[in-house]
């Protein structure tokens, strides 16, 4: 039987159940196999998934999911997952509208139990569902299985001492730690008594060791209990786990299906026993299994089409600057004759360019792990002493630490800059990276100033301005390269507030923000040619806008359009409304943002021709309100 056949024999946990358990190498052989075959020709989220392969393998063997239920910590290592539960034949589709998403979606399979794309959150969700499974009265544990990175938000912590002090008897804790490197010997031997010494036999030979040392005198038991305490510290590094009331079992080969299998089956009995919560430590390699990514899981993470192979990526054609390293290399050259400029990044170094910062001002760069609350208030704790604080973090991801930036940041007007890549829409990582509601989670905050550059030149400029503004400033740009304008080569900051007229007319504004602001003018000329008279506004700032242009434009011209790539609720277009019915003007007056739904994963461009912020959806709205007023 091939590999494929062998697959195809598995739609389903229950399918994988069946087989005994010498054939589960197998069917993680041809996981392994498919996943880098198929991600190849799809690109996604490729070392962790491989990590993580004989970790999901095992415990949906070794479990009874869907009724054990499984939460996965963002979910890029969910691939082995999404094609043990029923989309392998789907698996082409990924992140492409209408297919299957990247993560972990509830309403996409019985099996996702919970979605998410922020890190952290698989624990504190994981107990929810175990505490709800019990005080039901319903049979089933719940599942974690996080990552060491995972590990480094604080929510993590805390879901752990709640879980402990519940003392939650049906809930596991896999830690998939792929950071600690272990030699094969001493790797060896800890898989071994890690899975025996969850074994009935060795818990009730620890269980009679722990009477004999409480029925010991005076000194005798203080002795050995240090010395208890000493063996668990020289042989586990659970020593913590122990102490928030966790069973700790580990560390264990994360790519040994036998051990595995073996462990999670003990677990289960301990679980039966009444002795949860548990944590199990696996030790993997992101990429296992494929020896490219092995070797450089980091450019493996998230990959674009490659030949398996050669494990060589399509060339990529040469093109504009990414947004991101304009805005790393514009902090650089600020940081050069400011050295109270620093840069902060919560575990996304590279994503939001600050790997090129960290590299000329190492001393002067922290990464503070995926830990958005504490970056912030670090942040705050900096400025407090005069420094010049750029946290930089993609826009979704701020959304973890609002309470920070309003209740450290702003309400104290400090001068922290926050620079949000990722903003507006992002293809394929779909709902939960969807950068959409910042313009207004940020609009309504005193002293924070908001603004958005429309291309990579104004970016620099923006930088510029943010970060030499003396309190909260943020500037949000979107995901990938720029357009290809020429950049100046002096960088001068823009007066705040100020927006930018790209095109006189009469008929209508368009007033358009960030990326929007050339599809604008490209509307613009299309009106021009049918006729009409449009003005155009680059906005630049959201807070605080151009209230006299702004004012001016809409008691010149018959109808105002207002472009943003944002949510329609609470964004740029609110900004506008808000502006004129204060200053008492009556004009028409087409708001075109993103609607007041989730917006799912797909092609950027193709959201955006739904939405009617591209061209033809300017000039449709434009010409609509025209013809009213005709």
């Amino acid at each position: 039987m091939t590999q494929a056949d062998l697959l195809d024999t598995i739609e389903f946990p229950e399918d994988l159940r069946e087989l005994p358990p010498e054939r589960v190498q197998q069917v993680v052989d041809a996981l392994r196999s498919e996943i880098v075959e198929r991600v190849s020709r799809t690109g996604g989220h490729l070392a962790s998934s491989l990590g993580a392969l004989e970790l999901l393998t095992a415990i949906h063997y070794t479990f009874e999911t869907p009724r054990d239920r499984l939460v996965l910590d963002v979910g890029h290592q969910g691939y082995p997952h999404k094609m043990l539960t029923g989309r392998r034949k789907r698996f082409d589709t990924i992140g492409q509208i209408d297919g299957i998403a990247k993560f972990l979606r509830r309403s996409e399979s019985d099996y996702d139990h919970f979605g998410a794309g922020h890190a952290g959150t698989s624990i504190s969700a994981a107990l929810g569902i175990a505490r709800a499974l019990e005080q039901q009265g319903r049979d089933g544990c719940a599942i974690a299985l996080i990552g060491d990175g995972g590990m480094t938000a604080g929510m993590a912590f805390e879901a752990l001492n709640h879980a402990g002090h519940l003392q939650q008897s049906n809930l596991v804790v896999v830690l998939n730690d792929n950071e600690m490197s272990i030699s094969p010997n001493v790797g060896a031997m800890s898989s071994y008594l890690s899975a025996k010494f969850s074994a009935p036999m060795v818990r009730r030979m620890k269980g009679l060791v722990k009477d004999v040392i409480g029925s010991l005198p005076g000194d005798m038991l203080r002795w050995a209990q240090k010395a208890e305490e000493s063996v668990k510290v020289f042989f586990s590094p659970g020593l913590l786990f122990e102490a928030l009331n966790f069973r700790y079992v580990g560390p264990i080969q994360g790519h040994r299906i036998d051990v595995l299998m073996e462990t999670f089956a003990n677990v289960k009995t301990m679980l039966a026993n009444g002795e949860g919560p548990i944590l199990v430590h696996a030790i993997t390699d992101k990429g296992h299994g494929y020896e490219p990514a092995q070797r450089d899981p980091f450019r493996y993470h998230g990959v674009g089409k490659f030949d398996v192979d050669s494990g060589d990526f399509a060339p990529s054609k040469p093109g504009p600057p990414k947004f991101q390293n304009v805005f790393a290399d514009t902090l650089i050259r600020l940081a050069r004759e400011d050295d109270r400029i620093i840069g902060i990044t919560a575990a996304m170094a590279d994503g939001t360019g600050l790997d090129r910062f960290g590299a000329v001002f190492p001393e002067r760069f922290y990464d503070v792990g995926i830990a958005e609350q504490h970056a912030v208030t670090f942040a705050a704790g900096l400025a407090t002493e005069g420094m010049k604080p750029v946290a930089a973090i993609y826009s979704t991801f701020l959304q973890r630490a609002y309470d920070q930036v309003v209740h450290d940041v702003c309400l104290q007007n400090l001068d922290v800059t926050f620079a949000l890549d990722r903003a507006g829409l992002v293809g394929a990582d779909g709902t939960t990276h969807q950068g959409l509601f910042d313009l207004a989670y940020l609009r309504t905050v005193p002293n924070v100033i908001v603004m958005a550059p429309k291309d990579e030149n104004e970016l620099q400029h923006l930088v510029a301005t943010a970060v030499g503004y003396p309190g909260p400033a943020a500037i949000r740009f979107p995901r990938g390269s720029g357009l290809g304008v020429p950049l100046d080569s002096e960088i001068k900051s823009i007066p705040v507030g100020e927006a930018e007229l790209l095109a006189q007319g009469d008929d209508i504004a368009l007033l358009a923000v960030g990326n929007m602001v050339h599809t604008a003018v490209e509307a613009a000329a299309e009106l021009s040619a049918r006729g009409y008279s449009a003005a155009v506004l680059n906005a630049r700032f959201v807070k605080p806008i151009d209230e006299g242009r702004i004012v001016e434009l809409a008691r010149r011209c018959s109808a105002v359009v207002t472009v943003e790539e944002h949510s329609g609720m609470g964004g740029f277009g609110g900004a506008v409304l808000e502006t004129l019915a204060r200053e008492g003007v009556t004009v028409p007056v087409k708001c075109l943002a993103a609607p007041d739904q989730i917006v799912e994963h797909g092609d950027p461009g193709a959201h955006r021709a739904w939405m009617g912020l591209d061209t033809n959806g300017i000039v449709e709205a434009a010409m609509a309100l025209l013809d009213r007023h005709d």
